[in-house]
């Protein structure tokens, strides 16, 4: 089968390996789609950072670059190991991308697994990826859907959960205004969790193509061009002089903290919700002087089957963030150049790895 294979900074290749064996307690996928994470495109303009460097086995998966790429995907499940009953041939599923410990409680009431030692991504530490062909996945990480939902869409499951996880970790609720700096893919789908919660949404995007997604799926009710408007001023004009009552940071980009500082009110709960790939800086007086509650997030924790539920209940749309559907053999050019170096043209790229998606 074909996959993108990971071998260092700036070297992603298109291979052909040997299929997955699915193994007692695993499932076998077909992969629909795969969308490119911005992880994805830190990892290959700046890492490695979660893969594992070639001869510094991952400890949990036991692999080193080169790894198959991709870790948000969708697909049918084309196989089933011995223990598994409760899936079958043809059902339509989507992935929680973890490498955990096996000694490590990943059931319904944990809350920290994803906080576990030595813990990595499946499509980052090894363990496979959705830009390959197939997988072979523990049946604890693979979550049904209903066929209703278009596969493409369904790929988008796995960033709206984090999006989800962010939001929970805010404590934000209905009647709450959030401000969030980045509508990139997280920043969409962070916002479209708000609204889903009735929770008011601006977002801060100079970005034009960015900022028209965000009004034309509905997910922001108001959005700022922080390259020609005072974005604090707006926020502060937007909430009667109050300031916002949480904000997501989703940029890595440290003007957009400095502002989520400004804009939030006094007792504001910050996320931060982007992976920064070089330091940041905190203005700690404004930290103190404000009591800013300040917090990071990372992936999700048992929110997929939330996050889920608010797609198949129509909650949220996730068809309009989808701006590319592609194959594996324009991974590069057409997607993670296009991510790297034009995204302010594109919000979520879609890759088929068969092909079969784009017939």
């Amino acid at each position: 089968m074909r996959a993108a294979r990971y071998y260092d900074r700036g070297d992603i290749r298109i291979e052909d390996i040997p299929e997955p064996e699915v193994a007692p307690g695993t499932v076998g996928i077909d992969v629909a789609w795969c969308g490119i994470c911005g992880t994805d495109l830190h990892e290959y303009a700046d890492g490695p950072i979660f893969i594992p460097p070639s001869g510094h086995p991952q400890p949990l998966s036991g692999e080193s670059a080169p790894v198959t790429l991709g870790h948000e995907m969708s697909g049918v499940v084309y196989a089933v190991g011995e223990g598994v009953d409760d899936l079958t041939v043809g059902d339509h599923v989507v992935v929680e991308p973890y490498i955990v410990g096996d000694d490590v409680d990943t059931g319904p009431d944990s809350h920290d697994y994803h906080l576990s030692h030595d813990m990595n991504f499946i499509g980052l530490g090894g363990c496979g990826g959705g830009l390959g062909e197939k997988i072979a996945v523990k049946r604890r990480w693979v979550h049904a859907i209903s066929k209703s939902i278009p596969l493409d869409q369904a790929a988008l499951i796995e960033p709206l959960s984090v999006g989800y996880h962010a939001v929970e970790r805010s404590g934000a609720g209905a009647g709450d205004v959030a401000l969030i700096t980045g509508a990139g893919p997280i920043g969409l789908l962070t916002a479209a969790v708000c609204k889903a919660e009735g929770i008011t949404t601006i977002l801060s995007e100079p970005s034009p193509l960015r900022r028209a997604k965000a009004l034309e799926s509905k997910v922001a009710d108001h959005v700022i061009d922080p390259s020609s408007e005072d974005a604090v001023a707006r926020v502060t004009e937007l909430t009667g002089g109050r300031g916002a009552d949480v904000g997501f940071e989703c940029t890595s980009v440290q003007p957009a903290l400095d502002t989520l500082f400004d804009a939030l009110k006094p007792t504001g709960v910050l996320v931060v919700v982007s992976i920064w790939g070089h330091p940041g800086s905190v203005e700690m007086q404004k930290l103190v002087l404000k009591e800013i509650d300040m917090r990071g997030t990372i992936a999700y924790v048992n929110s997929h089957p939330a996050t889920i539920a608010l797609v198949e209940e129509g909650k949220v749309d996730l068809s309009p963030f989808i701006t590319g559907r592609i194959g594996l053999d324009q991974l590069l050019d057409e997607g993670f150049d296009t991510l790297l170096h034009r995204n302010e043209t594109a919000v979520k790229i879609l890759v088929s790895p068969s092909g079969a998606g784009l017939d």
